[in-house]
């Protein structure tokens, strides 16, 4: 874990730095970003009980990947070093316990979130209990949707050229396509990943 925690933290500052150079100190609203987040993933998990609905686990986890970037760019703003950032969520995800109701866990996250305009770093592993999540899958899953950002900014998405499907397959397809045969453990995945995205990008669309 504390590899992975390692590589997440530097790809996340990485990103934030790509956006904005100066971006500690531009005191964007980080934890509306997770509340928002909350209330899609809400969508996802079902709450009319005027219609028959089943929680999308697949779709919960990809909002749950989201909310993380929000939560490690919130952990990065402490000016914390990272080890002590990696004992801290070492600590919240040793021993989570869902609460049984996954839409009221939800709801007292998003609670911390909005009373303390922070990460609430147990409440978050408590909701990857409630969906059967591990650690592994947040990491692969957070490290694919961090190179597909970068990706995105280096061919254009900030001026709107870059366009999302390469013939006639949206680029997120490919991207789990790509992962699927990558090795997920190795400590250049990140950088495998975009090299795989790179080349299929100029071949199908260049």
């Amino acid at each position: 874990m504390k590899h992975q925690l390692v590589t997440m933290l530097e790809l996340q500052n990485n990103m934030n730095t790509k956006v904005h150079s100066n971006w500690k100190e531009q005191e964007f609203e980080w934890y509306r970003a997770i509340w928002v987040e909350c209330a899609e993933l809400l969508d996802h998990y079902g709450w009319k009980w005027w219609k028959k609905q089943t929680p999308d686990v697949d779709q919960i986890a990809l909002e749950l990947v989201d909310i993380w970037h929000f939560g490690l760019s919130l952990m990065l703003l402490t000016g914390d070093s990272s080890d002590d950032i990696i004992k801290r969520v070492e600590t919240a995800f040793a021993e989570p316990e869902s609460g049984g109701d996954f839409a009221a866990d939800l709801e007292d996250f998003t609670e911390h979130t909005l009373a303390t305009k922070d990460f609430d770093l147990v409440g978050f592993a408590r909701l990857m209990v409630g969906i059967k999540m591990d650690f592994e899958t947040l990491y692969v899953g957070y490290v694919g949707k961090n190179v597909l950002n970068f990706f995105r900014q280096d061919n254009g998405y900030k001026d709107g050229s870059y366009q999302k499907q390469w013939a006639g397959v949206e680029d997120n397809e490919h991207l789990v396509d790509i992962v699927a045969d990558l090795d997920t453990s190795s400590a250049s995945f990140a950088d495998d990943l975009y090299t795989k995205m790179n080349d299929r990008y100029c071949e199908l669309c260049k």
